[in-house]
């Protein structure tokens, strides 16, 4: 009888060390407090940024249609998962791939755009409090903010910054949802073309 309890107890604690392990790295964040919190997140950040990952779904196996994820949490844009057709023509797979090549670019943009966005908006409130003698969070640990005047004036310097940077992007999107839609107009006729045309005849011998 000793010997099982002796037996199970060793399987007990066994159980207990994963759980232990797990729970290591969310105290030691607690306790080295928010500072380590943001340099892990802003690293993370800048990571998946980089390599354009964008926030994964699983649409179904069996599907004949384009499916529309969820908002990407770097971007905020809702990546489409394109139906790849059996017999698609080369002029299909050209359209498809231009949409895939143009839905990877947005993704890019913006999820740099937003991580430099929010990292200069923490820059921005961090030196004004401390022109005023503030901490960015107060003694009761609650975030300190500034009011609507002077986020103003960071949103003006922002736009202003990045003017050439958003005139450009808008002039490549402008070009890429053109060719967009010359190719698919390209597709809707070769598709009417190929059910109009004559088939044609089985010789039966």
């Amino acid at each position: 009888a000793l010997l099982c309890a002796a037996a199970a107890e060793g399987r007990a604690m066994a159980a207990l060390r994963p759980a232990r392990r797990a729970l290591l790295p969310p105290l030691c964040r607690a306790f080295a407090g928010p500072s380590y919190q943001l340099a892990s997140e802003r690293a993370a950040e800048r990571r998946d940024a980089a390599s354009g990952r964008v926030s994964g779904f699983c649409p179904p196996r069996i599907s004949c249609h384009d499916w529309i994820g969820p908002p990407d949490k770097h971007s905020n844009l809702r990546p489409i998962h394109f139906y790849v057709p059996e017999n698609e023509s080369p002029l299909e797979q050209k359209l498809r791939k231009l949409r895939q090549e143009t839905q990877e670019w947005n993704q890019q943009f913006w999820a740099n755009q937003n991580l430099t966005f929010r990292k200069e908006k923490e820059e921005f409130i961090h030196s004004r409090l401390k022109a005023k003698g503030l901490e960015l969070r107060a003694g009761s640990g609650q975030k300190a903010t500034l009011d609507a005047e002077e986020m103003a004036d960071f949103y003006k310097e922002f736009l202003s910054k990045n003017f050439l940077k958003h005139m450009y992007y808008n002039r490549d999107w402008y070009k890429r949802n053109f060719a967009i839609t010359f190719f698919m107009g390209k597709v809707a006729l070769e598709r009417v073309w190929n059910k109009l045309r004559p088939k044609p005849k089985t010789t039966s011998t």
